[in-house]
């Protein structure tokens, strides 16, 4: 089923615009999938010695919403190149107040609130049912958790974030009843994409960059826009570059 591209890499990197710019020496490959096309061409480069390969989630113009992501598409082309593990950086918002913009925030628990999202490998004959106690890698986290020590960021080590459909943004009653189920993070990419990364026994390690307060109730502040969100991520992509790069270096694979 798989291995014709074997060994490309070894770390597989989900996320949006940047991050692949500052590796040198890029090679663009283009992965064909049984489930139709990835969002965009994985881009392999090397940290520390190790292949890495990067992919925009949403296409590297920002094309595609979040609840049309071919996510199933995207987690086979990092398995196709040989990734033992994958990294899910992310823009979040925030839930709880002590979470702040500019934070990062390791998540080790979901909530699945989307609909009808495409969630398995496995639902024609050859059904299997995955465990998703535990959905991120514990020692990954364990990991990246002392990058961000090294690095002196603001970081919380726990975290569960609910997953919502996108592309719109939360009413404040939908804000207030996830923040009073004690959810610190809020964001509309992470559900299915770690599940299927586990269903293919990858590891998976979410990172959530916090960029607002979500409908602004906690934070006592105007709702989320869009255009704030992309504001405070490229005011932390530098933040989110090294720590990234410290991970990758890090790790065992």
């Amino acid at each position: 089923m798989f291995n014709k591209h074997n060994n490309l890499a070894q770390i597989g990197i989900f996320g949006g615009s940047g991050f692949y710019k500052f590796l040198d020496d890029i090679k663009e490959v283009k992965i064909k999938t049984p489930y139709g096309d990835t969002s965009d061409s994985l881009m392999i480069g090397t940290i520390a010695n190790k292949n890495v390969a990067f992919m925009p989630r949403h296409g590297r113009n920002h094309t595609i919403a979040p609840h049309k992501v071919n996510y199933r598409a995207n987690v086979w082309a990092m398995k196709e190149i040989g990734c033992k593990a994958v990294i899910s950086p992310c823009a979040s918002g925030s839930l709880q107040k002590h979470v702040k913009p500019g934070d990062i925030v390791f998540c080790d628990q979901y909530v699945d609130w989307t609909k009808g999202r495409i969630d398995t490998f496995f639902d024609k004959e050859d059904i299997r049912h995955v465990s998703s106690a535990e959905p991120y890698c514990p020692k990954l986290r364990e990991a990246a958790i002392e990058c961000a020590k090294n690095l002196n960021f603001d970081f919380h080590s726990h975290g569960t974030v609910v997953v919502i459909q996108g592309p719109r943004f939360n009413t404040k009653s939908e804000s207030a009843f996830f923040t009073r189920q004690g959810w610190e993070v809020i964001n509309m990419t992470q559900y299915p994409e770690v599940h299927l990364v586990k269903e293919l026994g990858m590891r998976a390690l979410n990172i959530s960059l916090i960029t607002d307060y979500d409908a602004g109730l906690v934070g006592d502040c105007e709702p989320v826009s869009h255009e704030a969100v992309m504001k405070v991520f490229q005011e932390n992509i530098q933040k989110l570059q090294k720590l990234l790069f410290s991970i990758v270096e890090n790790i065992e694979v």
